[in-house]
């Protein structure tokens, strides 16, 4: 039953975050996106996730802004006897009313099911200044990377993606500006000079990777900026002295807001930002012990995982 201010969701779809939710499942996390510690216990047991899309069954009486029947995107909903009190793949789910938006009748509820991670990508690619025209290398081949790129290149970026994996480095929609490279067959310095040889503007980590950073600091324009929204658990530090000489500034995005929901879900909506085709796996809801054992071997042709409820 929901409280005054809850609205009962029945999911449909839930979206897996592959890179936040296995990294709760292996405990190198104790809490959004603080590293656990040694002297900290185990996060278990839990209800990973924190993004679904289904129908609103019931509604509280403070409730105004949903009505029953309507389909609804909701983030972290209730559960009991966990190590958490709040988790995502649920159903039916308790979720307050600030966690729940409404779903205009022309976007694809798959499509929006991972709506919390879609507006990662787009926080991220819209944190720094930038300029038509100016060049950004985003670190990463995997959704955070491919939302973040694709809201840059709505911004007037030339846009490099950085990878391992060429069946990823294939669904960036590249103009004839743009370029991937895998770095498992290509040097990066080299590739990332020849590329923007009048410097980088924007350097965009969504993977966790501070090597990567440092080696492309050099490369950077005056007054550039860096956008990092990996996860580093305890290694995430950056010597700020080495941003200096180029004025850079670091930004470091992070959780949601609904300001930013509401503006991925418009960008979804008119077709900027394009979720379906990093879809590769769908799973009934039974057997998402598979789908985690898949996303936890880290398999190459992995990217979006949906769980299906009905």
């Amino acid at each position: 039953d929901p409280g005054p201010e809850d609205v009962v969701v029945r999911v449909l779809h839930s979206w897996i975050s592959n890179g936040t939710e296995g990294s709760f499942v292996r405990g190198e996390r104790i809490a959004g996106d603080t590293p656990r510690s040694e002297n900290d216990p185990m996060p278990f047991p839990h209800v990973p996730g924190y993004q679904k899309v289904g129908i609103a069954e019931s509604v509280g009486s403070k409730v105004t802004n949903i009505k029953a029947g309507e389909l609804v995107f909701a983030t972290v909903s209730q559960v009991s006897d966990m190590f958490y009190s709040s988790g995502g793949h649920i159903s039916p789910a308790v979720t307050h009313q600030s966690q729940i938006w409404k779903l205009p009748t022309r976007v694809d509820p798959i499509a929006a099911s991972g709506l919390v991670l879609t507006q990662v990508g787009y926080n991220t690619g819209m944190r720094s200044v930038l300029n038509i025209g100016d060049a950004a290398v985003v670190i990463g081949d995997g959704m955070v990377g491919h939302w973040t790129a694709q809201t840059l290149k709505h911004r007037g970026a030339k846009v490099l993606m950085l990878g391992r994996h060429d069946k990823r480095l294939n669904l960036f929609e590249k103009s004839s500006e743009d370029r991937t490279v895998n770095v498992r067959k290509e040097n990066l310095g080299a590739a990332v000079r020849a590329w923007a040889p009048e410097g980088v503007q924007v350097v965009a980590d969504t993977v966790g990777s501070i090597s990567t950073i440092e080696s492309l600091i050099t490369m950077m324009k005056h007054d550039s900026s860096i956008s990092s929204a990996g996860f580093y658990g305890n290694n995430g530090k950056i010597d700020i002295q080495k941003l200096r000489d180029r004025e850079i500034t670091l930004q470091s995005p992070s959780g949601w807001r609904k300001e930013r929901m509401d503006k991925a879900l418009e960008m979804l909506q008119a077709g900027v930002i394009k979720t379906l085709p990093l879809i590769t796996h769908h799973f009934p809801a039974q057997k998402c012990a598979e789908a985690f054992d898949m996303i936890l071997s880290k398999k190459d042709n992995v990217l979006g995982v949906i769980l299906d409820w009905e």
